[in-house]
């Protein structure tokens, strides 16, 4: 391997983690609570949320990193595939009107944070598999 190889790969390494947790901040930009705050209180349902998110977003990074040789293509995507995820949390807040997601999580009801996880983690496996 040469060492532009190896530079490649560092910079590959160091775009995927500012990306991922750019797309964790962003998430928590979107609950009215602190997330770190909750979980600091013990509250599963928000770790089980975060832990979903973070998955998602690893998911997609992942497969945008392993479809695309070009830094700016991998970003693309994981662009086009973190608005999904944003996309699927708003459109689920909206189909399930009698349930407001972040005051159940905020209240720590397990069974909404375990789904939103599931929720997560299905759309970063659909959405990544149109990653070209």
């Amino acid at each position: 391997m040469e060492w532009m190889d190896a530079v490649n790969i560092l910079i590959s390494l160091l775009v995927i983690i500012v990306l991922q947790f750019a797309g964790m901040l962003v998430f928590s930009w979107m609950t009215p609570f602190d997330d770190m705050e909750e979980l600091k209180q013990g509250n599963t349902a928000v770790g089980l949320a975060m832990g979903g998110k973070f998955l998602s977003t690893a998911i997609i990074l992942g497969v945008a990193a392993f479809t695309n040789s070009s830094i700016w293509h991998m970003g693309l995507w994981f662009v086009i595939g973190y608005a999904c995820l944003l996309a699927a949390y708003w459109i689920f807040e909206w189909a399930t009107p009698n349930l407001t997601l972040h005051e159940q999580l905020k209240k720590g009801n397990t069974a909404v944070g375990t789904l939103l996880a599931c929720v997560y983690v299905g759309m970063g496996f659909a959405v990544s598999s149109l990653i070209i």
